[in-house]
């Protein structure tokens, strides 16, 4: 990947890696550039059907799955703007079959989102293997906070009021002080997973984006 990065780099007159002009309103969505778009938005739907049921601490509820792989790679190589456009898109197919009033896909977004404006935004600017480490590091605790303020406001209140006022028989407030830790963990592990394989796909993608000039 660093090969790659590097290669993608232009330097400025201290030899320091830059980023390259930022394009235009007409050329950010060009059709090259929308329909790549609309791709990703079909491969996040789909690889985030496929869920890896993860119960910690006795929270059934938690499932990870790689969906939002696809919305940080297309958010790394045409930018945050693109990224966040492509989570939303991919959310609100999501809530066509949401059986939780669309609150978990709408957490989902703002959690993603927090997750990929740093380093989407810095790749940008610093177009090296050194930035896309250590922001996606940095991003990973925004994001796992995010989600525990998310899940404690929007996502426990909904299941509350779907559940008939109780969460396991339990306020939520006393059902966030006993699953906050699991929420936090489960959250952890998702967004350094996610890095990872974002990381092992965007050499690929990157030589396929330099094929199609896009």
């Amino acid at each position: 990947m660093e090969e790659v990065l590097s290669k993608e780099v232009q330097t400025d007159g201290a030899g320091t890696g830059s980023t390259r002009e930022k394009p235009s309103v007409r050329k950010r969505f060009s059709a090259k550039r929308l329909a790549l778009m609309a791709v990703f938005v079909a491969l996040s739907y789909a690889v985030s059907f496929l869920e890896i049921p993860l119960p910690l601490f006795g929270a059934s509820f938690l499932k990870l799955d790689f969906g939002n792989v696809f919305i940080i790679l297309i958010a790394f190589a045409l930018g945050p703007v693109e990224g966040v456009v492509v989570c939303l898109l991919k959310e609100s197919l999501r809530c066509l079959s949401s059986s939780s009033l669309c609150a978990g896909e709408l957490a989902n977004f703002i959690v993603t989102s927090a997750y990929l404006l740093l380093p989407a935004l810095l790749y940008q600017y610093k177009r090296n293997l050194k930035t896309v480490v250590i922001s996606l590091s940095v991003s990973c605790l925004i994001a796992t906070l995010v989600a525990l303020v998310a899940n404690r406001f929007i996502v426990f209140p909904t299941f509350a009021y779907l559940f008939g006022g109780s969460i396991f028989g339990m306020t939520v407030t006393e059902a966030f002080s006993a699953f906050w830790l699991a929420v936090l963990l489960f959250n952890l592990i998702k967004t350094v997973s996610v890095g990872i394989l974002t990381m092992l796909l965007y050499k690929r993608l990157s030589k396929f984006l330099k094929k199609m000039k896009i």
